[in-house]
């Protein structure tokens, strides 16, 4: 499995009141990584993987130490946990070479701009993704031939089975 290396400055207005970054600019770390990843790196050669877009679904973060403001840049790897018809779940570290501060993981959904709504990832999309899968992890190619009649995003492990207001299903 290969990871996306993504090097991420800290910046001055990173840091909160107590000297260290901010919880919620965890998030703004992992959107530049996963963006580099979706739309510099995916596309590669010309290719029209993830053109369409993609949502958010759900972030989840792990903060386990604090991270302080320096001038070196953080480190922010990321990797395919698990894919389906019409979803990716990315996993993340932010680190530097003694110290992993966070690790995090976000449900992103293939969404169709002009249409407005969800659709299903696209073969191309499935074979970029493929070389960052977690080892042992449930593919898009074995999700899709154990399940082709799939058309609905299945509920992440450990959440209810009802949707939030606003959920989109697929």
């Amino acid at each position: 499995m290969a990871r996306h290396i993504y090097s991420c400055p800290l910046r001055w207005s990173d840091m909160d009141a107590f000297g260290h970054v901010n919880n919620v600019v965890y998030l703004r770390y992992l959107e530049e990584a996963r963006v580099d990843f979706i739309w510099r790196l995916a596309p590669g050669d010309g290719s029209g993987a993830f053109t369409g877009g993609v949502v958010v679904a759900r972030h989840e973060i792990s903060y386990l130490r604090p991270l302080f403001h320096r001038h070196a840049p953080v480190t922010v790897e990321l990797w395919v946990k698990e894919t389906g018809a019409a979803f990716i779940t990315l996993g993340y570290e932010v680190k530097d070479e003694e110290t992993v501060y966070a690790r995090a993981s976000t449900m992103i959904v293939p969404y169709d701009l002009e249409r407005g709504r969800p659709r299903r990832l696209t073969s191309e999309e499935e074979g970029f993704l493929v070389k960052y899968l977690e080892d042992g992890a449930d593919g898009a190619a074995g999700a899709a031939e154990a399940a082709p009649e799939a058309t609905e995003v299945a509920a992440a492990p450990g959440t209810a089975d009802e949707e939030p207001e606003g959920a989109v299903t697929v």
